[in-house]
């Protein structure tokens, strides 16, 4: 056998007294008295389990970092199932009662935790205190006094070598903090202000309880809604919670209203790191090759799970050398965002990461323990399967808990009505079950929606069984398009899928399983064309039209976006499609209007200035926030949509009906479409369809008169037409919608 050749995979310690070796070679030819323990430890006998050799061992320190040696080399011990074995019910964070002040963290493997409390954000001269250490792994201490308004930090020492990261030098604030002050700097250096226990006014407010079927939402960014000036905010609230709600601005709440959606899906707004390692630094950990911008701007790295983003409250900024949150206000700021929402029938949704945290920064997961909270390759390196870093290991007892125990917070805290989970295919099913059973004892019409992929995974089903809602990509896909140079959908006059118009039936039917799709009932589809990822339908259209060349640089912005008379017509299908669809419905922001994302001259040198980008998420304002001077340029897209909602909020039976009762076909010119939605005690309601560049459609209605209440130029609750009966005629790249005269609306 060659001198140094690795015998052994891995070595997984999974009780205190047991460890797992996952050999390499035929585990009958493993000598045990040849295995060595470090620290003085022993096997006390073993067990042969396929390709494992099971070792039951005297107890192990787990404070202490442990190797065993075989044939003179030395393995790491990996600690797997043994930390599962520490679990905890006490509350954690800061805890204030009577004049007593109690401070808990989680951390089992933990020497020594000490906590320094901090009379000011930027103090230096902290009182330090060592912390106890419970049998299941919390670390205690309770003071006496009340501390609020004070700050505080943990450093957390453990075991050092085999690709540890405890950092005793490293001050992080509590993994429970309600509100942290930041660093402005890529570390994110972090202290947890102690809240002040002054109740808020909520006047009554609760959750709106809709089916999620009811749901018309728009993606939004919280910033990127009120920061242009055109937006009509106030100065001083321009980019903030308050700038969304601005009673006195066109822009904003006034601007949702006006179009009519009844729900918002907030982009993160939980603490977040907002910086990227500095741009090509050689002195940083990583070496920023990627990001000249060296920002994070969508907000998908999240910090700290409890605590609102300080940078979306007033009075905050990110300029170098300074601080954001030291006045904790964003609590109060976001509480009234979402109570002003709900008074104007409008849901908020929180857009919530739990699959893997920030990369970059001095996150408090990685100090506490990197090998609890983590999932690892066999040589204990952070996997990356989100793409992001840092994969959340959330199969972990204590880990599912925080998730859990977070949801909770924001629903009972600040009344959020429900949540998008980001690459939820990456959160494991017993925690999915654990979510979705303690949210629906508080809120039984909670909403959950998944973005149903991630790790390599892709499963719509999975959430569907367990009663939740799914972003839609086959629909999307199919609708629109997977690309805009060779991959073009339905709206541009191609079938994505072969089967042609009983495709296009499935996806408008909620893609159930009755019709070959993967949702047990339409209302578990979230259907739509365009969120934060990738190009905008506008620009999807654009360039998919080849009305745009997008291999040159976009001189004159606002006669680009002004939209040509076939894309305004593609838009209006699209719209008429999406909007007409069974299933829950989600508009990202300024697909009204057609938006593009045309990366933006900054003091940062870019050499795609004027070119359109497809991932927005590290520019700033200048690209991402919306121009409402470019909805005006469009207005007649805006227009339509706002009829197209009022359609679909008055007529319940385009949003969730029983399949039985709605007939599809085709037409003659193969991209013509038909959808009769059948209700003889209450409204019928026809749509037809068709994307064919050249050719007319023609069908034969149904038996009754019919009335016109969208076609291709308006869309509304006033009747455009009247008497409809025989045969209509459906022109190139449009749609109509008609209701049987003399039926109840419902």
């Amino acid at each position: 056998m060659p001198l140094g050749l690795k015998l052994f995979r891995k070595v997984e310690m999974q009780s205190l007294t047991q460890l797992d070796i996952h050999s390499l070679i035929p585990v009958n030819q493993i000598v045990v008295n040849q295995l060595k323990l470090s620290h003085g430890g022993r096997i006390l006998n073993t067990e042969v389990k396929a390709d494992c050799l099971i070792c039951h061992t005297t107890p192990f320190d787990i404070t202490e970092s442990h190797t065993i040696s075989y044939l003179d080399i030395d393995y790491s011990i990996q600690p797997a199932g043994v930390l599962d074995t520490f679990v905890s019910e006490k509350p954690l964070g800061c805890i204030m009662s009577e004049n007593q002040t109690c401070f808990r963290v989680f951390a089992p493997r933990a020497g020594r935790v000490t906590l320094e409390l901090y009379k000011t954000h930027d103090s230096d001269s902290p009182l330090c205190f060592s912390m106890n250490q419970d049998a299941n792994g919390i670390w205690e201490i309770e003071l006496e006094g009340m501390y609020a308004s004070h700050y505080y930090g943990y450093r957390v020492e453990g075991p050092k070598g085999n690709q540890e990261e405890f950092d005793a030098g490293v001050l992080i604030g509590d993994p429970y903090s309600k509100a942290v002050v930041t660093g402005n700097h890529y570390l994110h250096p972090a202290k947890t202000l102690i809240l002040p226990s002054f109740p808020f006014n909520w006047e009554g407010d609760t959750w709106l309880r809709r089916k999620t079927s009811d749901l018309i939402i728009y993606e939004l960014h919280v910033r990127d809604m009120s920061q242009h000036w055109s937006s009509g905010v106030r100065e001083e609230w321009r980019g903030r919670y308050p700038g969304l709600t601005d009673p006195d601005a066109p822009g904003g709440l006034n601007y949702l209203k006006k179009l009519g959606i009844n729900a918002v899906e907030l982009l993160p707004i939980q603490e977040f790191s907002n910086y990227e390692v500095d741009y090509k630094n050689k002195k940083a950990k990583v070496y920023n090759t990627w990001n000249p911008y060296a920002r994070n701007h969508w907000g998908y790295m999240t910090s700290y799970y409890f605590a609102p983003e300080s940078y979306y409250a007033t009075g905050n900024s990110l300029e170098p050398g300074g601080y954001c949150g030291a006045s904790g206000n964003a609590i109060d700021e976001m509480k009234q965002m979402v109570k002003v929402l709900h008074q104007h029938e409008i849901s908020v949704i929180m857009d919530v990461v739990y699959n893997h945290v920030s990369q970059y920064d001095q996150n408090p997961f990685k100090f506490i323990d990197k090998k609890y909270y983590f999932r690892l390759d066999d040589e204990e390196e952070y996997l990356s399967d989100s793409y992001c870093g840092n994969d959340f290991k959330t199969e972990r007892p204590m880990a599912r808990r925080l998730i859990v125990d977070s949801l909770k917070y924001w629903m009972t805290e600040f009344h959020v009505d429900g949540f998008r989970f980001d690459l939820a295919a990456m959160i494991d099913v017993e925690t999915l079950d654990s979510i979705s059973r303690e949210l629906r004892e508080i809120n039984p019409d909670v909403i959950l929606i998944a973005e149903p992929w991630g790790g390599n995974q892709y499963d719509l089903r999975r959430f569907s069984i367990r009663g939740w809602s799914s972003w839609n990509d086959q629909f999307r896909n199919g609708i629109k398009g997977h690309n805009a140079h060779d991959g073009l959908g339905y709206i541009m006059g191609h079938w994505h899928d072969p089967d042609d118009w009983t495709a296009l039936k499935r996806y408008m039917l909620g893609s159930v399983e009755k019709e070959n799709g993967p949702f047990v009932k339409s209302g578990h589809s979230v259907n739509y064309l365009e969120s934060h990822d990738d190009i905008t339908l506008g620009d999807f259209v654009r360039i998919g039209t080849r009305e745009f060349n997008p291999d040159k640089p976009v001189r004159d912005l606002s006669g680009h976006v002004k939209l040509t008379p076939l894309q305004v017509s593609i838009h209006k299908l699209a719209a008429m499609t999406l909007l007409t669809s069974q299933g829950c419905v989600m508009m990202h922001a300024g697909q009204e209007f057609a938006r593009s994302q045309v990366i933006a001259p900054t003091t940062v040198p870019d050499a795609k200035v004027g070119f359109i980008d497809h991932d927005t998420y590290n520019k700033d304002d200048e690209t991402n926030w919306i121009n409402y001077d470019h909805a005006k340029i469009n207005q007649t897209l805006v227009n339509y949509y706002q009829g197209l909602i009022a359609i679909r909020k008055k007529y319940s039976i385009l949003r969730s009906h029983d399949p039985q009762k709605i007939y599809c076909w085709g037409s003659f010119n193969t991209m013509g479409f038909a959808m009769h939605l059948v209700d003889r005690d209450r409204t019928d309601v026809l749509v037809l369809l068709n994307s064919h560049r050249i050719e007319p459609s023609g069908f034969d209605l149904p038996k009754g008169k019919w009335a016109l209440i969208a076609d291709e130029a308006t869309a509304g609750l006033e009747k455009i037409n009247r008497n409809f009966s025989g045969h209509v005629e459906v022109p190139p790249v449009s749609g109509l919608i008609l209701i049987k005269e003399n039926t109840t609306i419902i």
